[in-house]
């Protein structure tokens, strides 16, 4: 009897052969993201690379067309045109001064309140806190004129004040931003610093804080980059040249009736502009995802 030495093929298992195809699903799904976020990536970039080309243009070129995307020549010198044709650093001093305080005063009286409202058991606190979420939605428009009369009354017109003191008595969606990520903080490190002999101002200050350092750091990016580009609040309650601020100073370069805007000298300033907020973006970038994500969790 002759027996059968040909080995026979060896089927693959069924368990590989379906983590193979996972697989092979998983590097199209991802090559597929990829792509769609590469194309919404060019097309948020190109915006920013015309503004970096007509900042190199002469004015004559700003507006051929098609659009000339290489400058032909170079014209670096806009820059040293565009920051001293107006007092720029002046204006860019002003604008520091402002967001400095701004900052301080959001921060702390936000992070104040937002603790109160979320580990605090207070009568009435949801009420409270349900007539402070009813402010956002106010127009701006509506409280803009009878904000500007109880500045005037308070002979704070042509002042840094009134841009700065409201921020020292919280904003409605940065304390529920902070309350939000407050409410995920587990109690136990509350009781056991209690049982420490530490009162409600210290367990604020020395483990709530320090931990909410991603919440922190997205509303300071937030804020910061709200008053830095605040154009109306300058505009309605500073006169005096020598107080203007940064966003104040690009309007100069629109033009009026009678001339046409120099544009290749405000794509230069607004670079200018725009450079704080990139970096400080870039430098916080990590914990601000991070205090997007967490800010949701509970609540």
């Amino acid at each position: 009897m002759k027996v059968n030495t040909q080995s026979r093929p060896v089927s693959k298992p069924a368990p590989v052969r379906k983590r193979s195809s996972k697989r092979v699903s998983e590097l199209w799904h991802d090559a597929f993201s990829y792509l769609v976020l590469c194309l919404l990536s060019l097309m948020i970039l190109i915006p920013f690379a015309w503004m970096v080309s007509t900042s190199l243009k002469r004015k004559t070129d700003v507006y051929i067309f098609p659009p000339q995307w290489i400058p032909s020549p170079v014209q670096w010198h806009n820059y040293k045109d565009a920051l001293t044709t107006f007092p720029f650093p002046l204006y860019t001093l002003n604008s520091a001064i402002i967001v400095v305080f701004v900052l301080a005063g959001v921060l702390f009286s936000c992070s104040f309140a937002a603790y109160g409202f979320s580990r605090l058991n207070a009568p009435g606190r949801n009420l409270i806190f349900l007539v402070l979420l009813s402010t956002m939605m106010l127009p701006g428009a509506v409280t803009m004129v009878p904000t500007y009369l109880f500045f005037n009354k308070m002979g704070w017109i042509d002042t840094f004040l009134p841009l700065i003191i409201p921020a020292w008595f919280g904003s409605a969606f940065y304390i529920f931003l902070i309350r939000q990520f407050y409410m995920g903080i587990p109690y136990e490190l509350e009781d056991s610093a209690r049982i420490d002999g530490c009162n409600t101002y210290g367990i604020w200050y020395k483990i709530i804080v320090p931990l909410s350092k991603p919440v922190l750091v997205t509303v300071g990016v937030f804020t910061f980059m709200g008053t830095w580009n605040d154009f109306m609040g300058p505009l309605i309650y500073l006169t005096d040249e020598n107080k203007r601020t940064l966003a104040l100073g690009l309007s100069y370069f629109q033009g009026s009736a009678r001339s046409s805007p120099d544009l290749h000298l405000l794509m230069a300033a607004s670079l200018y502009a725009i450079t704080p907020c990139v970096i400080l973006y870039f430098l916080s970038q990590k914990v601000f995802v991070k205090g997007m994500v967490f800010t949701g969790v509970k609540g």
